[in-house]
């Protein structure tokens, strides 16, 4: 039986790095600009480990602080939401005034507001910093790279929205369930990850079953046929 100190992310990785640790987890397309990234377990989970551990010891968060999270559906953002399950830290997908750290994209820095702390994506294939930032901006990119690719998790908080980790994991479930997700399957998806279901039934559903993510930003239709052949494809996300 899971404890109920258990984060999210230990819930939904733990499973698939004991068993398939080096396998892809999360396959990236931007069909506008032709970029393709893959990620393993392993590799999700040093990127989800760096970004815990840029939240807890460079913003100084603990369990229970807030942080917004304004980004597309991406695999960086995937390590992002990963790595605030991990540090204990609720998300939001909103510019909340009670939050303490909002991670944004270098074009959404002023819905940021009041927030004290923002760290700026570029979203770059090749991790490119953000050119430019206003004063007292965190260039994301730069920033992660110095921290530990390993993170022990010291407490939990809420995890989506007001919503306990033991909310979030049986959402999850019950989306995987519905939309037919197996350990086996590689899901295409195109949908957004803008609020909280959004997130569950296109990424956490898709974690928690133990299958394996492609998602596909600004999808050419022309392109979706070879894709389903070369990725494998077994399943969709579904509406």
């Amino acid at each position: 039986m899971r404890q109920l100190t258990e984060t999210l992310t230990d819930a939904v990785l733990d499973p698939i790095l004991a068993r398939d640790p080096a396998g892809p987890r999360i396959t990236y397309y931007d069909d506008a600009t032709g970029a393709r990234i893959e990620l393993s377990a392993l590799t999700l989970a040093n990127w989800a480990a760096k970004t815990a551990n840029m939240i807890r010891d460079e913003f100084g968060l603990s369990s229970g602080s807030r942080v917004a999270v304004l980004l597309p559906a991406h695999w960086q953002t995937a390590a992002v939401l990963l790595g605030c399950w991990w540090a204990g830290v609720e998300v939001v997908l909103h510019a909340d005034p009670d939050a303490e750290l909002a991670l944004v994209t270098a074009d959404r820095i002023a819905e940021a507001g009041d927030i004290p702390e923002v760290a700026a994506l570029s979203l770059d294939p090749m991790g490119m910093p953000v050119r430019d930032l206003p004063i007292g901006v965190t260039d994301y990119a730069s920033s992660v790279r110095v921290h530990g690719d390993q993170f022990h998790p010291g407490g939990v908080g809420c995890a989506l929205d007001g919503e306990s980790v033991s909310e979030v994991l049986d959402k999850a479930r019950k989306s995987a369930a519905r939309q037919g997700f197996t350990a086996g399957d590689r899901v295409l998806s195109s949908s957004s990850w803008q609020t909280p279901a959004e997130v569950i039934d296109g990424f956490v559903a898709v974690l928690v079953s133990g299958a394996s993510l492609v998602q596909v930003a600004n999808p050419d239709p022309a392109a979706e046929e070879r894709r389903i052949g070369t990725e494998r494809i077994t399943a969709r996300r579904q509406a």
